[in-house]
């Protein structure tokens, strides 16, 4: 009995999605959540997984079509289409072959078929992408599914995965270099470490044993997990620094994840790889003024496009206030201790906050409303946005229903989207949906700012820098520890006297935090 593959359930937000890659072809047995096709949104890529094990028996929708939530993209079958295919894969094999003549040699037990490596489908609004980075090199032995390059476009990163176990035998568009749709990267050859030539097999001696472990790479006397490699070049990490906890002194990515978190991994002689990611002026004579000019990125171009966007669209107003946090920094530094071993987490100032805004929104819905065309969406839930920066851009997943959150979910949560954010792990159910935002500029010393809104969305919190200033409390100056806060909103939606009282509301439950508790 045939098995329909489905496209995931969108947000409201999110009407429709593009079929980017198919990783499967018909005839290809696919085990149970085995990843069978990609759909790009205008947020995220979702992978689309097979429900059981089986064989594709029908592929319904094209690479570079558009379908609709839960749509049904294909069939899996119980395995009776695999001999169909068998000799159209003969043909094909045949092709490539011819095609690619000067590709090292081919034959051997395994097959030793050659695959051209492309760029994935992209969609009708995306013309090209960029080689962000090759993560195999030539020679080195891969496994199927493994990801080969990623190419980052205008709104996400796409991987290449190898299209079968072998390895890379030709790369023909190096790292930055500019791709379209469905370009050849490079070339693949099946059956690395085995039959696929010398060439391919003499580089992996450590993994000849045919392993999960084929594709670790060694550094020095440490051997590394593919992900554990991933994460060291992306934190720009000393591998001796870092203890293998795996099989063999093996690095895991939970032994490089713990060394970021206690930074005990840092660089201290090698600082020009961690500066690689800001082009070096030229060395010229004295005298001379340099420049260089580098292209920026695609991610950081959509960054930008939206930004403005949000300006043009919206009668963007803000308003600013400024609050008290003795009361706040008292109950923290009293608590903050007790609350770490109670909840394992640290206390910090954004649970505060956070809860503040909920309780805030639920007395001016205005604020919590959103903007569709010429309607007004009321919502009777809040579900708020974190800001996060990463080393791709700005981000901002959402909490949901703050309401009914305690501070510790609150803390607990915003630093799992930190974590994940910075890993690249977040999807796009962690990103949709928010009815307001909240951007802490103070955690990069900011002392006044005007944040911009996220739409739909109509309105958004700037928190800032805590600094000592001299205020005026009941007739004597006093240094209070003070923090500026600024919120932007859409005049359209929200008229001023609202916005003013809605600040204000936030800056009275702050400076006296009983009333959280106390609904007052």
């Amino acid at each position: 009995m045939a098995t329909e593959i489905k496209a995931p359930t969108f947000p409201e937000s999110v009407a429709e999605g593009t079929v980017a890659a198919w990783h499967k072809k018909p005839g290809d047995s696919v085990e149970r959540d085995e990843l069978v096709v990609e759909i790009e949104t205008d947020k995220v890529v979702l992978e689309v997984v097979a429900p059981e094990a089986g064989t594709l028996s029908d592929v319904m929708v094209e690479e570079g079509d558009t379908v609709a939530s839960e749509q049904v993209l294909g069939t899996l079958g119980e395995g009776g289409a695999k001999q169909a295919s068998s000799n159209a894969d003969a043909d094909k094999g045949a092709e490539e072959k011819q095609d690619t003549s000067s590709a090292p040699a081919t034959s051997g037990a395994s097959g030793g078929k050659t695959h051209e490596v492309k760029a994935p489908t992209f969609p009708e609004s995306v013309q090209e992408g960029t080689v962000a980075s090759w993560t195999r090199q030539v020679g080195e032995a891969v496994k199927r599914d493994d990801v080969l390059a990623e190419i980052e476009t205008d709104k996400v990163v796409l991987e290449v995965v190898a299209p079968a176990d072998g390895a890379l035998s030709e790369i023909k568009a190096e790292e930055g270099s500019q791709v379209e749709s469905e370009a050849v990267l490079g070339l693949f050859v099946e059956g690395a470490g085995g039959d696929a030539g010398d060439q391919a097999a003499a580089p992996a001696p450590a993994s000849a044993a045919g392993s999960d472990e084929s594709s670790d790479e060694q550094v020095g006397d440490k051997i590394l997990a593919p992900a554990a490699r991933k994460m060291v070049a992306e934190h720009d990490l000393d591998v001796s620094k870092i203890a293998g906890t795996g099989k063999g002194g093996r690095i895991l990515k939970e032994d490089v994840q713990k060394a970021v978190k206690d930074g005990s991994a840092k660089k201290a002689a090698k600082p020009a790889p961690s500066a690689s990611a800001k082009p070096a002026m030229p060395a010229v004579d004295d005298g001379e003024r340099p420049e260089k000019r580098v292209p920026m990125s695609r991610l950081r171009q959509t960054i930008a496009k939206r930004l403005v966007q949000a300006q043009q669209t919206a009668a963007m107003l803000t308003t600013y206030n400024e609050v008290d946090m003795t009361e706040i920094m008292a109950l923290r530094a009293q608590y903050k201790d007790t609350f770490l071993k109670a909840h394992d987490i640290k206390l910090g100032f954004m649970g505060f906050f956070v809860k503040a805004a909920s309780e805030a929104l639920k007395r001016f819905p205005d604020v919590n409303a959103s903007i569709d065309g010429t309607d007004i969406v009321y919502h009777g839930y809040q579900d708020i946005g974190v800001a996060v920066s990463t080393d791709r851009g700005l981000v901002v997943p959402v909490l949901r229903d703050t309401d009914s959150m305690k501070i510790a979910d609150v803390e607990r949560n915003i630093a799992d989207f930190g974590k994940r954010g910075r890993e690249g792990k977040l999807g796009m159910d962690d990103m949709m949906g928010g009815t307001f935002t909240i951007t802490n500029g103070g955690t990069f010393g900011s002392l006044m700012s005007t944040p911009i809104i996220n739409p739909p969305q109509t309105a958004i919190l700037g928190m800032h820098k805590i600094q000592d200033r001299p205020m005026a409390v009941n007739g004597k100056v006093e240094i209070r520890p003070m923090m500026y806060l600024a919120v932007s909103y859409d005049h359209r939606m929200i008229d001023g006297k609202d916005a003013v009282q809605f600040l204000v509301t936030i800056k009275e439950l702050l400076e006296d935090p009983a009333r959280l508790l106390l609904d007052v």
